[in-house]
């Protein structure tokens, strides 16, 4: 049987149910925490299909009315791993992202991902800058790529 990828718009809820089964997240996405955030500003929510199964999510907005879109909430259940799922969904919202006029894509990661480190630095982005923590593993990472 033939694996197929399908991605489209989602919705709040659709990424709450999602996030509960990602173990990095520490703290549960909360709907009434991801509307706030969006409310009001351009967004783009992404969900991910593997053979018709939720797989993956992207989340991001305008943070700041630079010329840049925040990718803020990405990730893939663990069982759909190395099948291009991120890759696909990272794709997608740059591509959106050109097409509503923004320039660069800005996230921030903790120093502890280094999976996702490593993938953004393999999709073009650079590290722009660096907030230290009590805890080293916790410092976060700001990284950006021009469209």
């Amino acid at each position: 049987m033939q694996n197929l990828l399908h991605i489209e718009q989602g919705n709040v809820s659709q990424v709450c149910k999602l996030a509960l089964q990602i173990p990095e997240f520490s703290d549960p996405v909360y709907a009434e925490k991801l509307t706030r955030r969006l409310k009001g500003v351009p967004s783009l929510i992404l969900i991910a299909y593997w053979n018709a199964q939720p797989a993956g999510i992207k989340i991001g907005y305008e943070r700041e009315p630079d010329g840049s879109f925040y990718s803020w909430i990405g990730a893939v259940l663990r069982d759909y791993r190395k099948q291009g799922i991120a890759c696909a969904l990272a794709e997608r919202q740059e591509a959106w992202a050109k097409d509503q006029g923004y320039t660069h894509i800005r996230f921030k990661t903790r120093n502890c991902f280094k999976a996702m480190q490593s993938f953004a630095l393999s999709r073009g982005f650079d590290i722009i800058g660096y907030e230290p923590r009590e805890e080293r593993p916790q410092d976060r990472i700001w990284m950006e790529k021009k469209l």
